[in-house]
Parts: C-alpha cells; sequence; structure tokens
C-alpha cells in the first residue's frame, strides 16, 4: 500500500523535526562541554602559579580559608582567585564582542583588536593617567573606563560610518580597522613620549596587557557589565541570526538593520572599553574565540553567542595558566600569549580565505 502525498510530507516534516532537535542536544552538549572546561581550567589557574602550594591546601583555603595559614590564604583570595576569576571574565567578554563584531559586519577577520577599537579604548585610557583628562566629567573614579568606553565607541561609529558607503567590502573594513589601530598606536606612542617614568610604565601595561592588577572590585565591575550586557544581545538573538543571511534577506524579514548595527556596536565598545581598562589590550581572543565556536556550533545565535562566551573565557583561562608555567617563578604579560598564539591562527584564516574559488 503505497502513501499519499500528505502521508509523506507529515512523515518528512516528523523526519526534519527529529533531526533538529538531535542537533539542537548535540549543540547544548557542546556548550555543557566548553562550561565543564571553564571550571576546569579555573581550577588550574588557582592551582598554578609561584607559591608551591599542593592541592589540600588549595582546597582547604578555598573553602575553609580561617584554617589555613594566612600566606596561603592571601596567595590564594587575594593574588590567584581574583587572576584567574578576571582571566575567565575578560576572555569571555572578548569573545562575545568578537562573535558579534564578525556578526554584523559580515566579516570573520573582525574584532575589537584588529577593528582597532582596543587601540582606541588605551588611548582614552592613556590620556587619563597622563593629563588626568575625563571625556565625560561625571565619571569620578571611573575616568579610566569612562575615558576607555567613549574612544572605543568612536571607533566603533567610524567603523559603522564605513559600512552606510556603498561598494565597501569585507576587506576594505578590515583594511580601515587596521588603518584605525596604527593611528591609535601612533597617539600612544606620543602620550608615551610625555609621559612620566611612572605614567610610562602604567601605559606599557595597557600595551602588554596583564592580570597582575586584578581585584575583587574589578571583578564585580566586569561581571556587572557582562550581566547587563548579555541579556541585550540575547534579546536580538532572532535578529543577529537573521542578519546572516544578508541586509536585504534580514530586513524583508522585518529586521532594522541599521538600528541592530548600531545597537550592537554601542555594547561591544562597552565591553571592549571594560576589558581593556581593566587588563590592557589584550589581542586576537575576539578573534579566535568566536572562529572556535562558529566550528563547533554553527551560526544560530542561540548556541553561537554562548559558545563564543565560554570559548573566550577558556581560551584567555588557558593562557594565564602557559603566562605562568613557561618560566618557573616568571609571569608574562598574558597579551605577550594572545598575540604569540593568534597571529599564526589570523595568517592561516587569511590564507584559508584566499584559497577560496
Amino acid at each position: 500500500m503505497t502513501s499519499t502525498p500528505t502521508e509523506t510530507a507529515q512523515a518528512w516534516d516528523a523526519a526534519s523535526v527529529a533531526s533538529h532537535r538531535a542537533r539542537s542536544r548535540g549543540r547544548q552538549g557542546i556548550l555543557l562541554l566548553l562550561l565543564l572546561a571553564c571550571g576546569l581550567s579555573l581550577a588550574l589557574d588557582i592551582a598554578t602559579g609561584p607559591g608551591k602550594l599542593d592541592m589540600a591546601t588549595i582546597f582547604t583555603a578555598l573553602f575553609q580559608p580561617e584554617t589555613v595559614d594566612p600566606r596561603s590564604r592571601i596567595i590564594i583570595w587575594d593574588i590567584r582567585l581574583p587572576v584567574a576569576l578576571m582571566a575567565l571574565l575578560i576572555g569571555s567578554m572578548l569573545g562575545l564582542a568578537g562573535a558579534q563584531m564578525q556578526t554584523i559586519l559580515g566579516n570573520p577577520l573582525a574584532d575589537p583588536f584588529t577593528l582597532g577599537l582596543s587601540s582606541a579604548a588605551s588611548v582614552g585610557a592613556s590620556l587619563a593617567i597622563v593629563f588626568g583628562f575625563s571625556v565625560l566629567p561625571v565619571a569620578g573614579p571611573f575616568i579610566l573606563t569612562a575615558n576607555a568606553f567613549v574612544f572605543a565607541l568612536g571607533a566603533a561609529l567610524a567603523v559603522f560610518a564605513l559600512t552606510r558607503l556603498r561598494g565597501v567590502t569585507p576587506e576594505t573594513m578590515i583594511l580601515f580597522g587596521i588603518a584605525l589601530m596604527f593611528t591609535f598606536n601612533a597617539l600612544l606612542g606620543l602620550l608615551q613620549y610625555r609621559a612620566s617614568e611612572t605614567q610610562l610604565t602604567h601605559i606599557v601595561f595597557w600595551m602588554l596587557g596583564s592580570l597582575g592588577r586584578a581585584n575583587w572590585d574589578k571583578i564585580a565591575v566586569a561581571a556587572a557589565v557582562s550581566l547587563i550586557v548579555m541579556p541585550l544581545m540575547w534579546r536580538d538573538r532572532w535578529r543577529l541570526t537573521a542578519l546572516r543571511v544578508g541586509d536585504d534577506r534580514a530586513a524583508s524579514l522585518g529586521v532594522d538593520v541599521g538600528r541592530l548595527r548600531l545597537r550592537m556596536l554601542v555594547l561591544v565598545a562597552l565591553l571592549s572599553a571594560v576589558a581593556v581598562s581593566f587588563v590592557g589590550v589584550i589581542g586576537f581572543i575576539g578573534l579566535v574565540g568566536p572562529h572556535i565556536a562558529r566550528m563547533l556550533v554553527g551560526e544560530d545565535q542561540r548556541f553561537f553567542a554562548p559558545a563564543a562566551f565560554l570559548a573566550g573565557g577558556l581560551l584567555m583561562s588557558v593562557t594565564s595558566i602557559v603566562s605562568k608555567s613557561l618560566v618557573p617563578g616568571v609571569i608574562y604579560p598574558i597579551g605577550i600569549i594572545t598575540a604569540l598564539v593568534g597571529v599564526p591562527f589570523f595568517v592561516s584564516l587569511i590564507l584559508s580565505r584566499r584559497s577560496r574559488p
């Protein structure tokens, strides 16, 4: 007995739904694995570093700090734990920022570093260091973060303005971002030349990128910014997914492409500014993290954005471990390590795009 066309269509629909649910469960499993990997990396980061503490002491200091000696308690709670948590938070923020930059610009080479946002934020922070200049007079103790945000937002708006011009290709936007980066790096050089010895040391901190000044107040601010930004981006998850099929098709689905891009650029600027103001310039986390997420879960923002968030945090956490493990007793600036890892990936990505027909 042959089936009718209606029965065949129903069977096909049921198979499609089952396949979609299976893919969704697989992606949820990947997110869970990334979350577990972040937890494991966090534990290893806490256990790694100068001080030669055994695992029993570390475990006791974490859960019963009053029972260990003051030295061990200070090492864990004032040094290692803040650094480990800051690495996860900042990496996650940069991973999410890079993912949305790539989405709204339709360019897999976009991230806050390659488009000059990080360099712009560094110039804003350096102006506060050298001259005490505040773009927002009401910034108060958050002058560094406020300056970094305004300058990063200015760079983001410049990139956004470029996307509005006809005939602009993704490669053109990357070249424009690189030009912005070199411009702000030149301004940073001028500020270095003008700075005092103490100010120069502070600026070098921004350029190299370091987790050495992590503390609980900065962790609280970074966590608060993440908790504010993530729901706002999540609200636009369907619009961002639609944007991946092209501006015209997204607009036909009711997406206001211009407003969506502007909204995301503001949020990306905020994430980049907070990251740079706390740990300095960290390159390539916002580029590598989203590509790992894309390879694992695809472009659907329900899975892509959380995966990029977790992948960025995992990369930064692993880099933090590596920075303390290369030479015993020496902690290298984390920005150096991320650049050494990111540059080969960046070059391979460019070559892979050139090899496509």
